[in-house]
Parts: C-alpha cells; sequence; structure tokens
C-alpha cells in the first residue's frame, strides 16, 4: 500500500457527539451503543439514523426487543427529529423477535444477511441484545451460543459497505466484558444515575478506531429534541504571545471614579470577582460594567442563576435585555452540569461577539448544579474561567459574603486565586448608621488604588463618594 487511505466522516446530527468523536463517525465502521437501560441509547440511535438517512443513504433498523416496532416508534415519534416521509422510503425496520424467541441464531444470522443484502442499506442497527449480559442461571450453553452468535454478527456487520451500530445492554464500558468489543471499530457508552435527588446522564466515547476523540465522561440531556451532549470543555494552555499585558487595553467599568481606582479600568480578558453582602450593589455594579459595553459597542452577555429576567431589580438591565444589547442565558433549569452552562455560554459569545461576560451569582450558580456537580465546583470554576479569558472575553463576577465587620474575607469558595482581580464591598458602621464602603482587593499585574471609598447606589446608579480613613469612624 503506497497511498494513505482517506476515511470519510459522518456527521451525526446530534448536538455534541461529533466534537466527542473528533469530527464524526467514520464511513463503514461497525460500533457498539451500550449502556444501562434507559440510559438513551435507542433515542441516540434512532437521533443519528434520521439525520443521516436519505434516499441515497438508506437506513435497515432490526428490532428484537420483546416490543413491537410500533410501540417504539409511538415513543419515539415524540421527538423532533423524527420525520414521517422517510419511513418505508429512507428507513426501514424489521422485527426479529419472533426469531429470537425460536433460539435458533443461526436463522436470525441469515434472516440478518438477507435483508441486508435485499435493501443494500448504508446504515445499519441492530437493538437490542439485552441479554448478553445475563448472570449465568443454569442456562450456561444458551449464554455460550448467544455470545458467539454476537461475535459472528459483529464480524458479518464489519464486513458490509455500510456504517453499523449494535445497540446492548452492557454494564460497564469495560472493553473485556464482551468479545463484540473487540469486533467494533467504535464504542459509546451511556449511563445514568441518581446523586441524591437529580439524575445525572453521561456519555463517554470508549474506542474509535483510527481518529482522536474527546477523552472522559462527557454529561448529556434528553429533551424534546432527542439527545444534546455537552462535551467537556479543556481549560485551553495559553501560551506567551497569547497574554494580553495589563494596562495595553482596559475596559471601562461605567463608573469613572471606579476605573481610576483600578488604574485606568479593568484590562481586557481579565476576570474580576465582586464580592460584598446582600444588598451591597453588586448586580448594580454588574449593570454599569455591561451598559457601558452597549455603549461603546461591545457586546455583553448576562447568566442570571438568582432572578429570572421578570425579578432581575435593575430596570436598566432588563430595558437593555428587552432590546436585544444585552443575551441572556436560560439558567432557570436545575441539575445543569458545569459544561452544559459553559456550552450555552459559549454559544452566546459566539453569536453576539460578546466582549463582556457578567455571571450572577456564584452562589445561584452552584445552587442550579446537580448536586453530583457541587463537589468539584472550585475546579470547574477556574476551568470555566480560563475558557473564557483565552476567548478575550473580560469576565465579571458576583459573589455573596456574609459581612461580619471586624472580619475581612475577600472571596467564597477560596476562590481568590482563580481571578486576576477583586472589589470588595462591605458595610461600615458610621455615628449609628450602616455606610457601604468599596475598595480595590487586586490587579493581577498591575497598580490601583488602595483607598477604602464611599459610595451609593441611587436609581440605576452607582455613585462612589469619599475616602473613608481611621478618623470617619471606620470599624
Amino acid at each position: 500500500m503506497t497511498r494513505k487511505v482517506t476515511i470519510r466522516r459522518l456527521h451525526t446530527g446530534v448536538p455534541g457527539l461529533d466534537a466527542l468523536l473528533g469530527g464524526g463517525l467514520p464511513e463503514f465502521s461497525f460500533n457498539l451503543v451500550a449502556g444501562a437501560p434507559g440510559s438513551g441509547k435507542t433515542t441516540l440511535a434512532h437521533a443519528i439514523m434520521f439525520s443521516l438517512a436519505n434516499p441515497e443513504r438508506r437506513a435497515l433498523f432490526f428490532t428484537v426487543l420483546g416490543e413491537p416496532p410500533l410501540k417504539m416508534l409511538r415513543y419515539q415519534q415524540q421527538f423532533s427529529f423524527f420525520d414521517f416521509r422517510k419511513i418505508n422510503n429512507s428507513i426501514r425496520f424489521v422485527n426479529l423477535s419472533a426469531d429470537l424467541l425460536a433460539g435458533n441464531f443461526d436463522l436470525i444470522l441469515a434472516r440478518i444477511t438477507k435483508e441486508v443484502e435485499g435493501f443494500s442499506p448504508s446504515l445499519v442497527f441492530v437493538d437490542s441484545f439485552r441479554s448478553v449480559v445475563r448472570s449465568g442461571s443454569g442456562a450456561q450453553n444458551e449464554d455460550l451460543h448467544l455470545q458467539h452468535f454476537i461475535q459472528r454478527l459483529g464480524v458479518r456487520m464489519a464486513s458490509w459497505q455500510a456504517t453499523t451500530f449494535l445497540i446492548g445492554g452492557y454494564p460497564s464500558p469495560d472493553t473485556e466484558s464482551s468479545p463484540i468489543c473487540t469486533v467494533a471499530d467504535g464504542i459509546l457508552w451511556l449511563s445514568q444515575s441518581m446523586y441524591r435527588d437529580s439524575m445525572v446522564r453521561k456519555i463517554q466515547v470508549v474506542k474509535m478506531r483510527g481518529q482522536a476523540t474527546h477523552a472522559g465522561l462527557h454529561t448529556f440531556r434528553i429533551t424534546d429534541d432527542g439527545v444534546e451532549i455537552f462535551p467537556r470543555t479543556i481549560r485551553p494552555h495559553r501560551s506567551t504571545d497569547q497574554v494580553i499585558p495589563a494596562g495595553d487595553r482596559r475596559l471601562s467599568m461605567g463608573i469613572p471614579e471606579l476605573d481610576r481606582m483600578l488604574g485606568g479600568g479593568l484590562p481586557i480578558a481579565y476576570s474580576m470577582l465582586v464580592v460584598g453582602p446582600s444588598g451591597s450593589g453588586k448586580t448594580v455594579l454588574a449593570t454599569e460594567f455591561l451598559a457601558e459595553g452597549v455603549r461603546v459597542g461591545e457586546p455583553g452577555v448576562i447568566a442570571a442563576f438568582e432572578k429570572s429576567p421578570n425579578q432581575l431589580l435593575s430596570h436598566k438591565l432588563n430595558k437593555m435585555i428587552k432590546a436585544g444589547e444585552i443575551g441572556l442565558i436560560n439558567t432557570r433549569s436545575l441539575d445543569m452540569s458545569i459544561d452544559e452552562t459553559v456550552h450555552n455560554l459559549i454559544q452566546a459569545i459566539n453569536q453576539r461577539q460578546a466582549k463582556r461576560v457578567v455571571i450572577d451569582s456564584l452562589s445561584g450558580f452552584e445552587l442550579a448544579l446537580a448536586p453530583a456537580f457541587r463537589e468539584n465546583f472550585r475546579d470547574a470554576l477556574y476551568r470555566m474561567v480560563a475558557i473564557l479569558t483565552s476567548m478575550g472575553v473580560t469576565v465579571l463576577m458576583t459573589a455573596e459574603l456574609e459581612d461580619r465587620y471586624t472580619d475581612l474575607r475577600f472571596s467564597s469558595y477560596g476562590s481568590a486565586f482563580l481571578v486576576d482581580a477583586i472589589i470588595m464591598q462591605r458595610y461600615v458602621i458610621i455615628k449609628g448608621c450602616f455606610q457601604r464602603v468599596i475598595s480595590v482587593v487586586k490587579i493581577r499585574s498591575s497598580q490601583h488604588s488602595k483607598e477604602i471609598r464611599s459610595y451609593e447606589i441611587g436609581h440605576d446608579s452607582f455613585k462612589i463618594g469619599e475616602v473613608l480613613t481611621q478618623l470617619d469612624g471606620l470599624r
């Protein structure tokens, strides 16, 4: 062989799946879609089939379930990917449950081969050999025959000029769990697990010959549109030529005196944490940051985890969202994963070419995550911030801290080291009254003011006042 063989990759049409596979499914490959009952194997297979099937690329779907195809299709047609026009034209269903009950695996294999040769499909699906993982129950010979049959089926499927799929109920992604795994070119493993009161679904590309895949476990959802996968985004390695020198270009916060305290504004592609107790005006400050972006032509996106659009305190922020000047991430659904959130943010950033992002707040963000993802919240937050800033986006996050008056804490979750800049808002007691004060705690690689200044929050406004000293009664 002197010429390199080029393998065509088929785009699956399943959101996020091609990214996991390294660009799509290899044409003429034999693939195993495995997982526990209810994990979404059949739905994923149907989504791929309806996306790929057309008059020039026909699909043959064998069902060996105990239920008739009509019952299965009754539920599958509820998904938006289901296209009635393709049934019996581009897609044909064949029920093998009666053949399987007869127990003659040689005849079943002959039937499958005959149907394939007669229909000449480009896509072949066989769903589902759940009994392959039965525990020994006295029918040892029958199990051995079944194992042998599946192995022969795998070899036969691999020899057809078609992209083929065997959907099976395998309990783990262990490639040694069945001989069929050694024959398969690709193995997709789906799982679902309960953590406290939430359901977490994950998918893993265990094997895919001839191409680099996205390793690890990735979360996915089953929605009205079918399966949507959220690839686990990897924190990029930032080269030295990607680093933006502090002060090279800065963004205005929309509050002139705060810009001065920051040394001329916030450097682009920096991450800032605004911390303070309830009612200290964190969201108001974030609104001014976004409003300034709108004014100077720097689009923004906000992920509001604590309030719906109708509950956002700032009239100015609501107005910008309704006018389409600011993008709003839908965060009202519970049991999110960090990768789903990052996926939604990146999508909104790319759509709007956004330069500013606000996450309000980290406390609400953590509560919106499924409990299984809260344990590694700090690590996930670090990865998310690194991804967003590597895109050239400037990120402002708010976090609520209990104000203990005499104790100073600069961040929640031990996240101070994750960000490039920190602004601290807190209350002090002066002459028996609360007064809000603000200070810049840090800006990485940049000079900034060390002053503690009072500030007032008006109607959609944030005004910084005089410098406070110990003589002013700061406690």
